[in-house]
C-alpha cells in the first residue's frame, strides 16, 4: 500500500471502487489535516497495520544471531522462522518473508525490520551448509559475496501487544482472504455508509448530538469505524466532547493517507472481541480461532454476524457468558443486512435459523509471560508519567522466544516427573524458578518464576530468597584464589583439612559436617569443590576472613549483611535465582559480572527513544582468578557432584547446590557463554527432600543441551597469567615432572608454592586448619 499525500485523489464509495462519482480531496485540506495530526501518524511507507497509535504498546524479543559453524537443526533456525510467519518455498526466495532449505544452502529472505533503533532493508541471506551435517560453512548475500558476521540475524519477533501481557497472540486478520458475508455484518452494525464518508459520518454525528444534548452529556458516539480505529489506537478511553472533536479530526486524516480497504482490515484485525480464559482477544482472526476453532474466511454468515454483534459490549455480549443476549444482538445485525440489501433472502433465512454451537479453543498467551511483569517495572520505571497517560511504547526486550518456551515446557515437564517419581511431592506445593543470561551482557534470554501451566503469580526468580547453599563456594574462592584476606592467596593444589571442627558464636557452638557425615582429613581445594565438601570451606572462611569474603560476594551482586555468620561460606545467607545467574556471569566472562537486564531500547511508538538500558558491568576478580575457579567447575561436571549436568559435545562448568535438610535444590552453570540458574523447592518452606544433583541438575542438563547448542561456539580460553606446575600432594611443593609423585595443576603466576628441594628440612606447605 502506498500513502497518498500532496495531490488530489478519489476515495472509492464501494467495496470495488466503483461508485457515483467519488468525492474529491484537495492539496490544502490534506496538508492542514496532516499537520493537525503529525503527532499522531507520521507520513510512512509502511503499511497502517504496522503503524503504531500513540495508544498502542508492543514488546519484541532480540533479534537471533545466526553464528558460523553452528548446525541448522541445532539452531532451530526453521522453527523460528515459522514463528516469525515466514513461508518455506522451493527455490532461492524472491520476496521478504520467504525461505529455502536445500541440502547445502539454506536461503531467507528477511523482511524489513527495526532493530536498536535503526530501521533495515530486506536482505537476501545465504547460508552454506556441510552436506554431512548440516553445519554452516560459509555465506553469501543477493552477489554471492561474503555477509558479515554481524548482518548475520533473525528480526524481533512480536511477543506481547500490552505491558500487562493480558493480550492474547493475535493472528493477523487480511481483508483479501475473507468472503464478503464476513465482514459485511460488521459494517452493518458499526458503520454502514463506511464506503460513503470522509472519516466522519454527518448523518451519525447530527444522530448522536442530538441524543447527548437531551441527556446533558455524551451518551452517544455515532463513530465511524475509522473514529474507533483511531479512538482505539491513538486516544485515551475517556468520553469527552474535546476527545471528539480530536478522533474526527484525526480520522479525516487518516482517510486522506490510507485507502478505505487498508482502514477496514486494520479495523477487523485488531478490534476487541472480549476476554476468554482472562486473555483480550482482538481480530476476527483470532476470535474465529477461539469461539468456532476455524480460520476466518471459513465463517459462516450466522457465525460472523455473531461476532459483529459482540463488538458493541464484548463481555456483556460475550458468547461464551450469555449467549442469549449475544443471539439477540446478531439477529438485531441480520435485520440491519435485510434492511440494507446486503444478503439474500435465502442467505438471511438459513442465518437467522441457524443455532449457534461455540467450538471453544484456548487462546494462545504472550510469549514470556513470566518476564512481562519485570520488564513492565522496569518501563513504569523509565515512563512512569507517560504510561500513567495511557500512551504506548515500543520495547526491545533481550529474550529468546524460543529458549523461553523450550524452558516453560522442560519445566513444565520436570514438575510432573516429580510429582510422578516421588510420592512424598506428589500433592506438595512444589515449585521452581530459571532463569537464563548471557553471560558478556547480562541479557535475560529466558525466565520462569513458577509453575508454568499457571498464569501470574508470585514470581520466584526475582522474589524468592532461598539458601543456595554450595552453590555459593565457587564465589568464595574467587577471594581465596586473588587475596585471601591479609593473607597469601590460595590454589586449587593448597592442603585444607577435612577433620572435625566447633566454632564457637554468641548464639552457641556450630559444628559444620559435609553432607554425608564422614571426614577425609587432608584434602586439596580442587577435591573440596568437586564432592563438594562443607568442612574444607568453613575452614577456607575463617582463613581468607568472613568480611573479605562478603565484600566479593557483593560486587558480584549478592546481598550480604555486613557482619554474616560463618556459616555464610556455606551458603546460609539468602539469594535470589536471578542474583545467582548475575553472580555465576563472573565466572563465564572472566571475571566481569553483568547484571541482570530485561530490555535493551524502549521507544515512543514514534520512534524516538526512552531512557537508557545499557549493560552494567562490575569487575568481580581478575581474568587468571577467574580461571582457576572455572577450571574447578570443570572438574565438578565432570566427576563430581554436578555430572548429573553434563552434556556431551558441550563443555559444562557447573556446581549443585543443597540447602539444610534438603530444603532447596540447585543447580547453578554454564555453557556456550549462557549461565543459567535453577531452582526446585517447596512454597510452604518444608524441605524437599532431594540434593542438587537429584532436584535441579538433570532438569538443567536437558534445557541447557537445547539452549546452549543453538548459540555460537564459546571457548574461555586461558589467560597467560595462568600456568601449569607440578606439585607434590604430600607435601604441597613443586616437584619437577619426572617426580613419582608429581601431579600436575594449574596457579596463578603470582601465586604458586616454592619449589621442593633436597637441602631443605621436612619441608611442606602448612595445612589450612
Amino acid at each position: 500500500m502506498t500513502k497518498k499525500v500532496g495531490r488530489a485523489f478519489r476515495l472509492p464509495l464501494s467495496r470495488d471502487g466503483r461508485g457515483d462519482g467519488g468525492v474529491r480531496v484537495y492539496l490544502p485540506l490534506v496538508l492542514l489535516l496532516l499537520t493537525l495530526t503529525s503527532a499522531g501518524f507520521e507520513a510512512s511507507a509502511n503499511p497502517l497495520l504496522e503503524e503504531l497509535g500513540r495508544s498502542e504498546s508492543r514488546i519484541y524479543s532480540a533479534p537471533f544471531k545466526i553464528p558460523l559453524g553452528a548446525r541448522i537443526n541445532e539452531l532451530a533456525l526453521e522453527p523460528r522462522l515459522q514463528r516469525l510467519g515466514y513461508s518455506r518455498v522451493q527455490d532461492r526466495p524472491s520476496e521478504p518473508g520467504e525461505y529455502f532449505w536445500g541440502h547445502d544452502v539454506f536461503w531467507i529472505f528477511r523482511r524489513a525490520c527495526r532493530v536498536g533503533g535503526d530501521d533495515y532493508l530486506p536482505t537476501l541471506i545465504g547460508l552454506d551448509l556441510d552436506r554431512t551435517d548440516g553445519r554452516i560453512v560459509s555465506t553469501r548475500n543477493a552477489d554471492f559475496a561474503p555477509i558479515d558476521a554481524d548482518d548475520l540475524w533473525l528480526e524481533p519477533e512480536l511477543l506481547a501487544e500490552s505491558l500487562a501481557g493480558d493480550r492474547a497472540t493475535r493472528i493477523p486478520t487480511r481483508l483479501d482472504d475473507l468472503p464478503e458475508h464476513v465482514w459485511r455484518p460488521l459494517l452493518a452494525a458499526e458503520d454502514s455508509r463506511f464506503f460513503d464518508h470522509l472519516g466522519v459520518d454527518s448523518r451519525s454525528v447530527a444522530r448522536a448530538l442530538l441524543a447527548n444534548v437531551k441527556a446533558g452529556k455524551v451518551a452517544q458516539g455515532g463513530s465511524t469505524i475509522t473514529q474507533q480505529l483511531i479512538k482505539n489506537r491513538d486516544l485515551t478511553p475517556k468520553r469527552s466532547l474535546g476527545r471528539k472533536a480530536s478522533e474526527a479530526v484525526r480520522s479525516l486524516a487518516l482517510e486522506a493517507t490510507y485507502t478505505k480497504e487498508d482502514i477496514l482490515e486494520a479495523y477487523l484485525d485488531q478490534v476487541y472481541l472480549g476476554h476468554v480464559d482472562g486473555l483480550a482477544v482482538h481480530g476476527f482472526a483470532t476470535a474465529a480461532h477461539v469461539y468456532f476453532g476455524k480460520r476466518p474466511e471459513n465463517l459462516s454468515l450466522a457465525e460472523s454476524s455473531l461476532l459483529a454483534a459482540i463488538i458493541q459490549g464484548p463481555n456483556r455480549l460475550s458468547p461464551i457468558r450469555n449467549l442469549d443476549a449475544a443471539e439477540e444482538r446478531r439477529q438485531w445485525v441480520l435485520d440491519r443486512m435485510e434492511s440494507l440489501g446486503w444478503a439474500t433472502e435465502s442467505e438471511l433465512k438459513r442465518a437467522k435459523s441457524t443455532r449457534i454451537r461455540l467450538h471453544r479453543r484456548r487462546p494462545e498467551a504472550p510469549v514470556g509471560i513470566p518476564a512481562l511483569g519485570w520488564i513492565r517495572a522496569e518501563a513504569t520505571a523509565k515512563a512512569k508519567k507517560r504510561l500513567s497517560r495511557g500512551r504506548g511504547v515500543v520495547i526491545w526486550s533481550t529474550l529468546d522466544p524460543l529458549l523461553q518456551i523450550w524452558t516453560e515446557q522442560e519445566a513444565a515437564r520436570w514438575l510432573q516427573s516429580l510429582r510422578r517419581e516421588h510420592r512424598h511431592l506428589k500433592k506438595a506445593p512444589l515449585s521452581l524458578a530459571i532463569v537464563s543470561l548471557d553471560a558478556r551482557s547480562g541479557d535475560v534470554l529466558a525466565l520462569v518464576g513458577g509453575d508454568p501451566t499457571q498464569r501470574g503469580g508470585f514470581d520466584r526468580s526475582r522474589r524468592a530468597r532461598r539458601q543456595p547453599g554450595s552453590a555459593i563456594k565457587p564465589l568464595l574462592l574467587l577471594e581465596a584464589f586473588e587475596r585471601c584476606g591479609s593473607r597469601e592467596p590460595v590454589y586449587p593444589a593448597r592442603r585444607i583439612a577435612d577433620e572435625p571442627l566447633e566454632i564457637q558464636l554468641p548464639s552457641g557452638s556450630w559444628q559444620p559436617a559435609n553432607s554425608d557425615g564422614k571426614f577425609r582429613g587432608v584434602v586439596s581445594i580442587r577435591d573440596a569443590l568437586r564432592l563438594s565438601l562443607n568442612v574444607p570451606f568453613a575452614r577456607l572462611g575463617r582463613w581468607c576472613g568472613e568480611k573479605a569474603i562478603g565484600q566479593r560476594l557483593r560486587r558480584a551482586g549478592l546481598e550480604v549483611p555486613e557482619d554474616p555468620p560463618p556459616s555464610f561460606v556455606l551458603g546460609s545467607l539468602e539469594v535470589s535465582p536471578l542474583e545467582l545467574a548475575g553472580a555465576y556471569t563472573a565466572l563465564a566472562n572472566g571475571g566481569v559480572a553483568s547484571k541482570p537486564r530485561p530490555i535493551r531500547r524502549m521507544e515512543k511508538p514514534g520512534g524516538r527513544r526512552i531512557g537508557r538500558f545499557r549493560s552494567d558491568q562490575t569487575r568481580v576478580a581478575d581474568d587468571s582468578t577467574t580461571f582457576l575457579v572455572h577450571d574447578l567447575l570443570l572438574d565438578a561436571a565432570r566427576d563430581g557432584t554436578a555430572k548429573a549436568a553434563a552434556i556431551d559435545g558441550l563443555v559444562v562448568a557447573a556446581k549443585t547446590g543443597t540447602s539444610s535438610d534438603r530444603r532447596d535444590a540447585w543447580l547453578a552453570g554454564y555453557a556456550n557463554g549462557i549461565v543459567t540458574v535453577v531452582w526446585v523447592g517447596r512454597d510452604d518452606g518444608k524441605p524437599l527432600r532431594l540434593t542438587g544433583a537429584q532436584g535441579a541438575a538433570p532438569l538443567w542438563r536437558e534445557l541447557m543441551s537445547k539452549a546452549a547448542k543453538a548459540r555460537a561456539a564459546s571457548t574461555i580460553r586461558r589467560p597467560s597469567g595462568v600456568v601449569t606446575r607440578y606439585f607434590d600432594p604430600e607435601s604441597g611443593l613443586l616437584v619437577t615432572r619426572f617426580n613419582g609423585r608429581a601431579r600436575p595443576e594449574i596457579f596463578r603466576k603470582r601465586a604458586v608454592p616454592p619449589r621442593k628441594r633436597f637441602w631443605r628440612h621436612d619441608p611442606h606447605i602448612e595445612v589450612i586448619r
